[in-house]
């Protein structure tokens, strides 16, 4: 599984945490912010260009708080996201949304409960079915 990673300065400590976990367990790891994006809008856009080119790939994107990353996501034709602070929500919104991103907030989460976020989401496998009728609306809206 390829994953793509991103951040903002805010997230940027962070992002390299993460990534190092996912590159010990072996991950496809690309990183589009190997220097700290100047602010979220551009490295949500980094990130989610891959997403949209590679229907097994999945990203990550880490600011400040989440919130300004998930903003962005959601004005890309085809993106679907989710902002996330627990691993639950994490895991059910790839499970029933079909979320291809995530966006986490460093000033929110700490290093273990991101990690944890992170092992959810990219864990949890999309159940189709009853939920393809909401993802077709999500993707007809952007």
């Amino acid at each position: 599984m390829r994953v793509v990673i991103g951040a903002d300065k805010d997230g940027f400590e962070l992002k390299n945490m993460i990534k190092a976990r996912l590159i010990e367990r072996e991950f496809d790891i690309l990183d589009q912010t190997t220097e700290a994006a100047e602010d979220f809008v551009e490295a949500t856009k980094l990130v989610a260009q891959p997403i949209l080119e590679n229907d097994d790939t999945f990203g990550i994107v880490i600011d400040a708080y989440g919130a300004g990353s998930f903003m962005t996501a959601t004005k890309i034709k085809g993106m679907v996201v989710a902002e996330v602070s627990d691993e639950r929500s994490a895991y059910m919104t790839r499970e029933h949304n079909n979320a291809r991103m995530i966006t986490l907030g460093a000033k929110i989460t700490g290093v273990e409960l991101a990690w944890n976020i992170v092992q959810e989401f990219l864990a949890a496998k999309y159940d189709g079915g009853r939920h393809q009728i909401r993802v077709d609306m999500l993707n007809k809206m952007a």
